[in-house]
């Protein structure tokens, strides 16, 4: 019905995987403004725009994934893209409760890209060529005081700041809430203002490259064996139940990434 009205579709939605099943039916482009905690595409599109822009390249970077890693989706969205770089080197800055999922550890190593876990922004500051943050998101808690715990544990301040390279970008997708105080504001490695503008010229750039080209629709043919079933219970599949599956136990779902096993 949106598609026969629109020439476009930009789609949010709690459940993972949702865009890529919306784009198997639709006769226009769907584009993914965030699906859950799965992927953001439009916000690498954002982050890459500025690292490409204010440092030259992407190659040979030392990059800090800080927050909340487990349900932030433009984490798992720019980690995707970075794989296509050479030499970047990946530090993972997490609470345990809130580290990587196991699928984009997964991918990690499947792309032979190098990381490190570390428990704190301090302990690698230093090496750091980019700092994205991220904040921990309320919505994603059942649990309040789970929440409460964990709120500003990892939070970057200017008197932080002082041990990093002069060079460094300090990147965030936004909004923030205490994970960067506002004494960071005016240093000139926070770039996550200017960052948000380019991500206004890079959606604008999107939507009129999209607005010219030929569309063809995803298609939703059946293909590949039933009987299996998507582990992830915010997986679209499990509230859309005529999707597709393919593959056999072991392999990931083609809509959310997680694995698939047998019914």
């Amino acid at each position: 019905m949106v598609s026969s009205y629109a020439d476009l579709i930009v789609m949010r939605d709690p459940r993972e995987g949702a865009a890529k099943a919306a784009s198997m039916y639709s006769s226009v482009p769907v584009i993914n403004a965030g699906d859950g905690g799965h992927l953001h595409p439009t916000q690498t599109l954002t982050d890459m725009i500025t690292i490409l822009r204010l440092r030259g390249a992407a190659d040979d970077m030392k990059i800090g994934l800080c927050g909340d890693l487990k349900y932030g989706r433009t984490v798992h969205s720019l980690l995707h893209f970075l794989e296509r770089y050479h030499n970047v080197q990946v530090y993972l800055i997490a609470p345990a409760a809130l580290g990587l999922p196991d699928y984009m550890r997964d991918f990690l190593r499947a792309h032979q890209m190098p990381y490190c876990e570390v428990d704190s922004i301090d302990a690698v500051l230093p090496e750091l060529d980019v700092l994205y943050m991220t904040r921990i998101q309320r919505e994603r808690f059942a649990d309040a005081q789970e929440y409460a715990s964990l709120e500003g544990n990892y939070q970057l301040t200017a008197q932080k700041l002082k041990r990093a390279k002069k060079d460094m970008l300090v990147l965030h997708p936004l909004p923030r809430v205490d994970e960067i105080a506002q004494d960071v504001d005016d240093d000139p490695r926070a770039v996550y203002f200017r960052q948000a503008r380019f991500g206004m010229f890079g959606r604008m750039a999107l939507l009129l490259t999209l607005s010219r080209l030929p569309f063809q629709r995803a298609g939703h043919q059946q293909i590949g064996a039933h009987g299996v079933q998507c582990t992830n219970g915010k997986c679209i599949t499990r509230t859309e139940l005529y999707l597709p599956l393919s593959g056999v136990p072991g392999d990931h779902c083609p809509y959310c990434d997680a694995p698939l096993a047998s019914l």
